[in-house]
């Protein structure tokens, strides 16, 4: 199966001259995302999370190495390459003067559209993206929100195969950016699409992606299922045993999914690869050991550990 993203190598610097270095961006940075994925990109402020989008996207050249998407060079074949993707980017920027139908009518003129196959997209973008109150009002008037939603309904004007998510979610409210998640999980399980998006909300990433890549100063620091980097790494949910006297006599070390174990006075911690479906054994061990437990504390493991054991 070809990949939909293959980069190689890709290395980008900004700035330079006669009294300051260039600063180096990205550096030998390989990707692989496979057709109908929703990949995440994560990793600190300039990390170089958007110039790799922007390279992918057309938007910008790489200093070194060579990337292809959807089996076209980014560079050499950019014109074809930007009619069968889009871009949803941070601080969203359109015509201030035209309203959200003028500005979408604009987009999809831009891409060949017209007639009634264009208002019939329009319409259901419209629609989509809960804009039919701000349909006559201009680019100006809208709040961050609504903007934000604007920038997402004209990402999908073209009907791409591929769609780049730069922070999607990004000033809205709990409640549009859930439908805004509950939209790309329908595009991807629906549609097939192929989805590389870039965030900082890791509860967000930990919903919708199959696989995560987290830059670290221009570099590729780690990539895999969110599964995959917890058992690299060995993080993972936490379970304390509290007992009223003294631990049970276990080999906690042996115990169906544990990766680590602690023992202080009356409580045991363990670090699990998945807590539910390992809890019932685990008590139910303690439970023949004899010993009365006090409390049982659980704290399920969350992308924010595996982003600051990679990341720091």
């Amino acid at each position: 199966m070809q990949p939909a993203i293959s980069a190689k190598g890709l290395g980008k610097a900004f700035g330079g001259g006669w009294f300051s270095p260039a600063k180096q961006v990205l550096t030998q940075v390989d990707l692989e995302v496979l057709p109908g994925a929703i990949f995440g990109i994560l990793g600190p402020n300039g990390a170089g999370k958007t110039t790799l989008i922007s390279i992918l996207a057309t938007l910008l050249h790489p200093d070194t190495g060579r990337a292809r998407v959807l089996g076209l060079d980014v560079v050499k074949e950019a014109r074809k390459l930007r009619q069968r993707i889009n871009l949803a980017a941070a601080g969203a920027h359109f015509l201030w003067c035209l309203t959200v139908e003028e500005n979408l009518r604009f987009y999809g003129r831009l891409y060949g559209l017209g007639g009634r196959a264009l208002t019939a997209k329009v319409e259901g973008l419209i629609d989509l993206f809960q804009l039919r109150e701000q349909r006559r009002v201009v680019f100006d008037r809208l709040s961050t929100g609504l903007k934000q939603r604007l920038m997402l309904a004209k990402a999908l004007i073209n009907d791409p195969e591929l769609l780049f998510l730069d922070e999607p979610t990004s000033g809205l409210d709990q409640d549009m950016a859930r439908h805004i998640r509950e939209e790309i999980l329908r595009l991807n399980r629906d549609l097939g699409l192929t989805i590389l998006l870039t965030t900082h909300n890791l509860r967000e990433a930990e919903m919708l992606c199959s696989e995560v890549g987290f830059l670290k100063e221009g570099r590729l620091a780690a990539r895999g299922s969110i599964p995959d980097l917890q058992r690299r790494l060995g993080l993972g949910d936490h379970l304390s045993l509290v007992f009223r006297d003294s631990p049970a006599p276990l080999e906690y070390g042996r115990l169906p999914g544990v990766l680590t174990h602690r023992i202080k006075d009356a409580r045991v911690d363990l670090v699990l690869d998945r807590v539910e479906t390992r809890l019932a054994a685990i008590l139910e061990a303690v439970a023949h050991a004899g010993q009365e437990l006090a409390q049982v504390k659980v704290k399920p493991m969350d992308l924010e550990e595996i982003y600051r054991e990679i990341t720091h």
